[in-house]
């Protein structure tokens, strides 16, 4: 990959002057242009060499200029999915390397995760309704100690999510990612074998990203497999959960659930999950943390480093 010898557009959803490292627009041949997904573009795709997509903005924002980005050689979202932005990628020219942000969200993910699993457990969320009607609700709940987690979707959220369980004294995590290997930690499963491993289940974590393969994966045989009384915590996409099916199972009460992405999303008022016993439901926070914006700006400046120097970027995920 080279960079032109004239100035290339540079497109980025936070402002040039707030990242510390980028390559110097006056030697670098980088002209950098602001857009957060405004409704006038900064300039003109064609002359777009590098598509930074504005972060939790949606897909139409995300694809709306890629039909015109002639020029484009990389696509970097802010986000670990692209499941956002590939809706759009038939329209680029061959070669684009589309990244994701890999090493952002790692940690912020993970520990949301551990806050949901803990909370639903251990019963926060009644606590709360207790304290708000100065009820004294005592008794026995689930821990996290000496319970199976499976983990469905272990890239590099799913290992982080692990190295917050362990100090957690669980009985095992299990691992599934869409193709067996033997991971850091132990043998990683394949997304085959999951009929096998739900039933051993007393937590089920999804991190996967949104495929036509994960889409609707946690439908009614997948969560008809689960044990009774087991949590399903869905950290990846709303759409990787067949909301329908999910509703049966929650209000029969077999399964309980906690959930920072729904589908629909935002999930609107008067949605039966709002209310569904055994529920909790956070607005897909798992990234948007004091983390993000540091981390964000260290990967934007490594990429843009490395796309000065005609060097390859990191966190490519596809190639058009």
């Amino acid at each position: 990959m080279t960079v032109h010898e004239t100035p290339v557009d540079v497109w980025l959803p936070i402002p040039a002057d707030e990242i510390d490292g980028l390559p110097e627009p006056g030697v670098s041949g980088l002209n950098y242009l602001f857009w957060d997904g405004g409704p006038d573009l900064p300039g003109d795709p064609a002359n777009c060499a590098f598509y930074v997509v504005p972060y939790m903005k949606g897909e139409k924002i995300a694809v709306r200029p890629l039909s015109g980005m002639s020029r484009v050689r990389v696509v970097q979202t802010l986000s670990a999915g692209i499941d956002h932005v590939t809706p759009g990628i038939g329209s680029l020219p061959s070669g684009v390397r589309l990244c994701n942000a890999k090493g952002v969200h790692e940690a912020s993910t993970a520990e949301l995760t551990l806050a949901l699993i803990l909370a639903s457990l251990r019963g926060i969320p009644g606590f709360v309704r207790g304290q708000d009607a100065e009820e004294w609700r005592s008794g026995f709940y689930p821990a996290l100690a000496d319970k199976t987690v499976l983990i469905v979707g272990y890239g590099s959220i799913g290992a982080a999510i692990e190295d917050r369980l362990t100090p957690f004294e669980c009985a095992r995590v299990v691992r599934v990612a869409r193709s067996p290997r033997m991971g850091e930690h132990g043998p990683v499963h394949a997304l085959d074998d999951l009929p096998e491993l739900l039933p051993q289940a007393d937590v089920v974590v999804l991190s996967t990203p949104l495929t036509p393969q994960t889409r609707h994966l946690a439908d009614a045989a997948f969560l008809g497999r689960m044990k009774d009384g087991a949590l399903l915590v869905n950290v990846a996409r709303g759409p990787v959960v067949d909301t329908e099916a999910l509703l049966k199972e929650v209000e029969a009460g077999r399964i309980t659930a906690a959930l920072d992405v729904t589908d629909p999303e935002p999930l609107p008022a008067g949605h039966p999950l709002w209310h569904a016993p055994g529920v909790l439901v956070t607005p897909h926070v798992g990234g948007s943390t004091s983390a993000f914006m540091p981390r964000a700006k260290r990967l934007l400046a490594a990429q843009l480093t490395r796309f000065a120097a005609g060097e390859e970027p990191v966190n490519v995920v596809l190639t058009t």
